[in-house]
Order: structure tokens, then C-alpha cells, then sequence
């Protein structure tokens, strides 16, 4: 048996309550939602769990909430929209802090220029290692947060990326330069009418030289032919390179949420 399995064979046994709590709180609340994140607790070998404050909430209703975090050993709690009566809660009422600003992107798809020669589309890609090695997110919450940057946070969208290739729900927009050189890539997926841009890379070397607009066009031009109406993407307040690029790409905001880290352990 691996120690990373004894590890979660620990923390489940630890505290099989939280499961009951879970439960009794429930998803079905239209202001909040908590749940374990299973991925994370692997990834990172210890307890995590989430919280998505939607609406303000009452005293009571935040109290409620409040009760599940010291189960785990670590909660990210997003504050949709940053509803200052939720921020004002967290702030005053725990010892979370703000680690990120996340910022959500749609575009609506109507006709574009065709597919751009430069660009390669893939389903189901097959491992390349180029891809991972090009890929550094440097405004990541998992780098920027000193607790996950020593327990490997780098490597989590390394890690995401790995988990991406030969899955058919993945596709993958590669950019090549004439000698065979990965200059940039998207990872790209579908939900109903949507496509969703989940991870954008394209090397120092090319960068402002239109090898992302051609990598972002390809998939505005796949997306249409998959009946798709719109584009999704995301990114971090303090990427400003990136803002300004979904912006010049004719994306409109529409979403701002906090995030915030509070750590048990």
C-alpha cells in the first residue's frame, strides 16, 4: 500500500463526521454550496473542501457554514461576485485571507475568418511533454500561496494537464514554429453550448506576436462547428497581460468572484 494511501486512509478515519455534516447540510441551499474537493485532498494529502457563497447571507446561515470549516484542514472559500456583506463575515469572522481574484470571460460566437494554418486541433491528444514544459501560471493561487507551494503546488496545472491527454472530452489547439517547436497551446473542452477555455500557454519567445489570437481563433472556429454559442474562459485579477488579451479578442466580463484560503492545519 503507497503512503499516499495510508495518508487518506488516515484522514478518512480520522473524521468520518464530516461526511454526516456534509450531508446535513446539503447542496441544495440557494445561497451556499459545500462540498469535499477529493482531487485536492489526494493531490495534496490533506483535507480539503470548498464553500460557494452565492447570495448574502443571513447571521444564522452563516454561522451554519461557519460550523463545517474546522473539519477540514483546508477550506478555499469563493465569495461570488464579492458580495461585501459575505467578505465582511469572512474577514471578521475567521482567519481566511484573500488569495485570489477570479475573473470570468464570455464571448459570443458568431462567424470568424476559418481555421488559422499555424494551428493544430486535437482530440484525445497523446502525451507531450512539451506542453507541460512551456506551461508556467505564474499568478496561480497554488504558487502564490506559500502552504500549497510547499506541498507542490506548482504542479498542479502540470498535473491537470497530464490528467487532460487521451481523454476524448479533451481537445487540445497546438501552434508549432517551422522547425517543429511548440510555440503555444489551448486545452479546450464542451459543456452543452459552451466551450470552455481551460488552460492557455504560449512561450516568452513568441509572445505578442499573434500566436495566442491564432490559437484563440482555432478554437472560436472548432467551437462553431460544434454548435457552440459562446466562449468561456477565466483568469486572475492580477494576470493584467491576459485581461487585456480576452479583451482585444472581443470577450466581455462577467463574472468577479473572491477566493479565499483558510487553513486549519
Amino acid at each position: 500500500m503507497s503512503p499516499r494511501k495510508n495518508t487518506l486512509d488516515g484522514l478518512k478515519n480520522r473524521d468520518r463526521s464530516r461526511e454526516r455534516h456534509i450531508m446535513e447540510y446539503g447542496y441544495k441551499s440557494k445561497f451556499v454550496t459545500f462540498n469535499e474537493l477529493h482531487w485536492d485532498t489526494d493531490f495534496f494529502g490533506i483535507s480539503c473542501a470548498k464553500a460557494i457563497l452565492k447570495e448574502s447571507l443571513q447571521k444564522d446561515e452563516w454561522d451554519e457554514l461557519k460550523s463545517q470549516f474546522s473539519h477540514y484542514e483546508f477550506v478555499s472559500i469563493e465569495n461570488s461576485y464579492s458580495n461585501p456583506i459575505n467578505a465582511k463575515y469572512i474577514g471578521m469572522e475567521t482567519k481566511a485571507f484573500l488569495a485570489d481574484v477570479n475573473i470570468q470571460f464570455r464571448k459570443a460566437l458568431t462567424a470568424v475568418d476559418g481555421m488559422p494554418s499555424n494551428v493544430k486541433m486535437f482530440q484525445a491528444m497523446k502525451y507531450d511533454n512539451r506542453i507541460l514544459e512551456i506551461s508556467d501560471f505564474q499568478f496561480s493561487k497554488f504558487i502564490n500561496d506559500p502552504e500549497f507551494a510547499k506541498r507542490n503546488g506548482a504542479d498542479v496545472y502540470r498535473q491537470w494537464l497530464r490528467n487532460s491527454f487521451e481523454k476524448p472530452g479533451k481537445f487540445f489547439a497546438i501552434s508549432e514554429n517551422t522547425q517543429g517547436k511548440l510555440n503555444g497551446y489551448v486545452l479546450y473542452s464542451y459543456n452543452d453550448k459552451s466551450c470552455i477555455i481551460e488552460l492557455i500557454a504560449v512561450t516568452d519567445m513568441v509572445k505578442r506576436s499573434g500566436i495566442g489570437s491564432s490559437l484563440f481563433q482555432a478554437v472560436e472556429s472548432a467551437a462553431i462547428d460544434k454548435g457552440c454559442n459562446e466562449i468561456k474562459v477565466g483568469t486572475q485579477l492580477r494576470n493584467l497581460q491576459a485581461i487585456n488579451f480576452y479583451i482585444k479578442r472581443g470577450c466581455v466580463q462577467t463574472e468577479c468572484h473572491q477566493i479565499y484560503h483558510l487553513w486549519n492545519c
